[in-house]
């Protein structure tokens, strides 16, 4: 016998309705890594490299803050390595406040790096005996949130040990900056692996200004954007860092339209 309320309610209803199907482990997982990804991204500003033709290919106009972005040398030799590390600590000196740097051997130059900006006062210096103990004391450093640069010197950058420092930097100001060292020409092509970082740059050495008197000018790199996370690719000829950390465009570069002087698309590494 049908109850009174089964006999009017109206023919629609009385179809069953399908189930909704409970999330798999899996889909509520990438779910909660969705959300971990997206905290803190909508605050964080940038450092700006007060270069118009480079900040207008990064997203947002800079380096974003509370993010990874890898340096290397253009090439395996020391030159170009040496340069790399130049326009890291360039970088690093601009951030501001403390800056950690986390390496395998003691083999930078501090008054070199005081040159590019970075004054010694302000670096604490990790030596590790291995790469995988470097990764793991700059990810403790950039989740700490209290430095304004921290950098890592490996040969080798996995994809999961990326995104380990790309969550741990999130949601704070601090910048993380994974410098490529080689040891062996092997390594070399491990730089060409993807991995998590919002920025991948590659710095090459160039001759420097003839003077008007015997001496050597103001070194020049080549600065190539070989990816950048919603931005383009492009390379820049620039002036290495002076002692404030700023690059600096060439002055017979200054003088030429902004597409000529800068912004000429990179070759990928």
């Amino acid at each position: 016998m049908r109850t009174i309320c089964e006999h009017n309610s109206p023919p629609h209803l009385e179809r069953s309705t399908p189930a909704v199907r409970p999330l798999s482990a899996i889909e509520s997982l990438r779910a909660r890594i969705e959300t971990i990804e997206r905290r803190g991204r909508h605050a964080r500003s940038v450092l700006t490299f007060g270069i118009a033709a480079m900040d207008a290919r990064l997203p947002g106009g800079g380096l974003a803050r509370g993010a990874v972005h890898e340096i290397a040398g253009g090439g395996p030799g020391a030159a170009d390595g040496a340069a790399a590390a130049l326009f890291a600590a360039g970088i690093a000196a601009r951030a501001g406040g403390k800056v950690l740097w986390c390496l395998t051997r003691p083999d930078l130059f501090a008054p070199a790096l005081a040159q590019a900006g970075l004054s010694p006062e302000r670096v604490i210096y990790v030596e590790a005996g291995e790469e995988k103990t470097v990764l793991a004391c700059a990810e403790e450093g950039l989740r700490h949130g209290g430095l304004g640069a921290v950098v890592a010197e490996v040969a080798r950058l996995p994809m999961t040990a990326s995104r380990r420092l790309q969550l741990a930097a999130e949601g704070n100001a601090a910048l993380g900056l994974v410098l490529r060292r080689w040891w062996q020409r092997s390594e070399v092509a491990e730089c060409g692996q993807p991995n998590a970082a919002e920025t991948r740059w590659r710095v090459s050495v160039l001759p420097s200004a003839p003077l008007p008197v015997p001496g050597v000018g103001r070194p020049r790199w080549r600065v190539a954007l070989i990816r950048a996370r919603a931005g383009k690719r492009a390379d820049f000829e620039l002036e290495a860092c002076d002692d404030a950390g700023r690059l600096a465009v060439p002055a017979a570069l200054g003088d030429r339209p902004a597409a000529q002087a800068g912004g000429r698309r990179g070759a990928a590494a």
